[in-house]
């Protein structure tokens, strides 16, 4: 049985385009194949979580992934089940491993989440199931960081300032086993990190955008794909590193 899920936080702001600014005039609408503009702001309260991009859900089970993005099974072991709703990332840090995940899928610092290892078909690495303390939360950027009781047996995920043109996400979309889906980077400013073609839903929220290096780019935390492509986002560690008092500037690479 799942466990009871959070209340959830969302936060106000805005949408807006990279470049330009009040003065400037509006954009031209994009033309067939076109990419979509990024974006580069908190999302608004009628954030969309569900977020396929295009005709058909593309996410495989992680452990039947045969694909060629590199370091998969390096770093899915730290991929985590936060509280039956959200995912998170066990990451890298001098101060000491903690799960990376949005701030939106926690209530507030002190909060008790439950986490949730290795929940996948097909299970091969460390099941833990362990409680979390909530030592950070912020809803600009959208980020939490948790404490683990009691830290798996994995390799803690790196975190990078370095984009790579392809992204992956491995997440628990809906509370379900995990899964991966691939796509491609699109743009970063403003600390929001956006990306095309990388299919999201309701779950994914707080997974760790990956590179082809391995690192953890940012945290995925919005949805704007709809089933005629478009693009999803999230806060980028460089924002989350310079936001955090427990993470260091050391703690972010250029994996």
């Amino acid at each position: 049985m799942r466990p009871i899920a959070l209340a959830r936080v969302f936060v106000s702001g805005l949408l807006i385009g990279c470049g330009g600014g009040p003065s400037a005039g509006p954009p031209d609408p994009p033309g067939p194949g076109d990419p979509p503009d990024p974006v580069c702001g908190p999302a608004p309260a009628a954030r969309s979580l569900r977020a396929q991009c295009g005709a058909t859900l593309d996410f495989t089970p992680i452990n039947a992934y045969a694909g060629d993005f590199p370091h998969v099974q390096d770093r899915e072991d730290a991929v985590v089940l936060i509280s039956g709703d959200c995912t998170g990332t066990l990451i890298d840090a001098a101060a000491g491993p903690v799960v990376l995940t949005a701030g939106h899928c926690v209530t507030a610092v002190g909060d008790e989440v439950l986490l949730a290892f290795n929940d996948e078909a097909d299970p091969d690495g460390d099941p833990l199931v362990t409680n979390g303390s909530v030592i950070e939360r912020a809803a600009t950027p959208d980020y939490a960081l948790i404490a683990p009781d009691q830290l798996p047996v994995v390799t803690p995920s790196p975190l990078t300032r370095t984009p790579s043109a392809a992204l992956a996400i491995i997440q628990h979309p809906r509370g379900g086993p995990k899964v991966i889906a691939t796509g491609a980077y699109l743009a970063a400013c403003n600390g929001i990190v956006s990306y095309t073609d990388l299919d999201t839903l309701v779950g994914s929220s707080g997974a760790g955008v990956l590179t082809t290096s391995g690192g953890v780019l940012g945290v995925h935390t919005d949805g704007s794909c709809t089933a005629a492509g478009g693009l999803n986002y999230g806060w980028s560690s460089e924002a989350i590193v310079a936001a955090s008092a427990y993470l260091a500037p050391g703690d972010l690479g250029d994996l």
